[in-house]
């Protein structure tokens, strides 16, 4: 890949610089080591040790997971899901894939406080599942978000045309990239920080368009009581059958992308133990709260047949069913007032997967999977040259945006379902630990947080991420567009290449039960090395 050697050269430039870096084998880069089922070396991140630096807060978490999944695909999107499948089959497809992430995060949640280290997901498929897959995880992740941190910023430059028509989009983008670079470079806190502020804009304009929203339903704000009107209007609430509801499916499964977040986060929370669970147990609260209710709100106020509501990306913000609704009860300044608050959305989204891409690069770093100068770590706890990879990658993946679409289309497409297979990762990786824990006598109130309705729970959320999968472009099969197949499946044949490539190459298998390794965390541990 051309990109690679422009990358590297950035990194040594950085990595030659005055700033000090430790590297793991130094005196303060003290790991845990050990033998991988692979015979490869394998060690885990441990914050005193290897500089990583604990200072998430759990009002960081928290807010991270509240406002994780709000942007672009509720404010905008969610309208384009009325539209195709109705108010009813809309609430349908997001009330089922909104349990199907809750299961996810509650999988997570209990590994992810039993075993709180920064490769999160990634290093549970290797260490419960097989290497290989904690391989193909860990780039799988770390590519998905590199991307998607492009697509972001592209987006900011779309939204800023709302306000500066004339001026070329791509200088705010390139503005948006640095501002992102340098929050991550600063600290942890500086991120969680950011992130905090940006999660608390987007939860205070969901609760006060619910409120404007009920309020017009029953005729308090423009005189007009709509009630259930639309619900019953036509064919509603359900349009277009199974089909359609299936198609929502994915764009819902879209607009929940980024809760496992928590789980990167958990190998720099102060007290994953008490933050993880917290958080975990508002992914409930937020899926009832902001999406079905928001979108039952829409649907009351806007009927389905409506064109207002085909809108889906951020530059859609005038026709936004936020936008709509709001105007509905006599606030003119509507249109203004949601494009800043999706320009945050956007940004916020951003600054999460520059985090995640940084962070998953670094574990890959340390684990051997990744070019040894990704593990090193700065006097400020930032993983500078995994920082400074993903931006370039993201720099020169936005710039063929610019020149040509046709390469930035290949790249976004090859990326486009990495996040659902990190989902079928996670559900697969506690399946085992759960197995593996009773298969080696372990009780459940060993555990700090455990999962409800095992073995359901990761069982149920395995199938549905398969059909999600599946379910991505079925109309290009009906027509045997190869191409359309091509780009919409990309992720799958990427993913398998990066699995049997490491199988292969290091001959690994499906370890068995026993041999499961289940060494918790220490975080007494971890606060020693800190101090020494």
């Amino acid at each position: 890949m051309k990109t690679a050697p422009f990358c590297y050269f950035i990194i040594f430039l950085v990595a030659s610089s005055n700033e000090k870096f430790y590297l793991e084998g130094t005196i303060l880069m003290e790991q845990d080591v050990s033998k991988g089922h692979d015979g490869q070396q394998t060690t885990e991140p441990k914050e005193g040790a290897n500089g990583i630096k604990r200072s998430l807060k759990t009002r960081h978490v928290s807010m991270i997971a509240l406002g994780g999944s709000i942007g672009t695909g509720l404010f905008v999107a969610s309208g384009s899901a009325i539209s195709t499948a109705g108010p009813g089959g809309a609430l349908l497809a997001y009330a089922g894939i909104g349990l199907m992430v809750y299961f996810l995060m509650t999988s997570l949640g209990e590994m992810a406080t039993y075993l709180p280290v920064t490769g999160s997901f990634a290093t549970y498929a290797r260490r419960f599942v097989d290497p290989a897959m904690g391989f193909a995880m860990g780039w799988n992740y770390w590519f998905n978000w590199a991307i998607t941190l492009t697509v972001d910023i592209s987006t900011v430059g779309l939204v800023f045309k709302f306000w500066f028509p004339h001026v070329p989009s791509w200088t705010f983008s390139l503005v948006a990239l640095v501002l992102i670079f340098i929050i991550n470079a600063l600290s942890v806190n500086s991120f969680g920080e950011a992130e905090y502020w940006m999660a608390l804009i987007k939860v205070v304009t969901v609760i006060v368009f619910l409120v404007i929203g009920f309020l017009t339903i029953f005729g308090i704000m423009d005189g007009h009581a709509a009630y259930l009107d639309n619900f019953v209007y036509k064919k509603a609430p359900f349009v277009g059958g199974i089909p359609s509801i299936l198609s929502v499916f994915v764009v819902a499964g879209f607009s929940f992308q980024g809760t496992e977040l928590i789980g990167i986060t958990a190998g720099e929370s102060e007290n994953p133990g008490e933050s993880i669970p917290k958080a975990v147990k508002q992914v409930f609260l937020r899926i009832i709260l902001f999406y079905i209710l928001s979108i039952f709100v829409i649907a009351a106020l806007i009927p389905y047949t409506s064109p207002n509501l085909l809108g889906s990306d951020a530059a859609d913000v005038t026709i936004s069913p936020f936008t709509l609704v709001f105007r509905r009860a006599g606030l003119a300044a509507a249109a203004g007032v949601m494009n800043a608050v999706i320009l945050t959305s956007v940004l916020s989204a951003a600054n999460s997967g520059m985090y995640a891409s940084t962070r998953m690069l670094f574990s890959l770093g340390v684990s051997g999977n990744a070019p040894k100068i990704f593990k090193r770590v700065n006097t400020r706890g930032i993983p500078m040259p995994a920082l400074i990879g993903t931006a370039a990658v993201g720099l020169i993946t936005f710039s063929t945006s610019i020149f040509g679409d046709h390469i930035y289309n290949f790249l976004v497409s090859a990326s486009g379902l990495s996040g659902f297979i990190a989902w079928v990762g996670i559900a697969l990786s506690h399946y085992r630990f759960r197995r593996a824990f009773k298969a080696q006598g372990h009780d459940l109130s060993e555990l700090q947080y455990h999962a409800k309705w095992f073995p359901l729970g990761p069982i149920l959320a395995l199938v549905l991420c398969i059909l999600v999968i599946i379910g991505q472009d079925l109309h290009s099969f009906a027509d045997f567009d190869w191409q359309a197949i091509l780009f919409s499946y990309m992720s799958v044949p990427l993913f398998l290449v990066l699995y049997i490539y490491y199988k292969v190459k290091h001959k690994t298998k499906l370890i068995p039960l026993e041999e499961v390794d289940l060494t918790p965390h220490d975080m007494n541990a971890e606060k020693k090395a800190k101090k020494a």
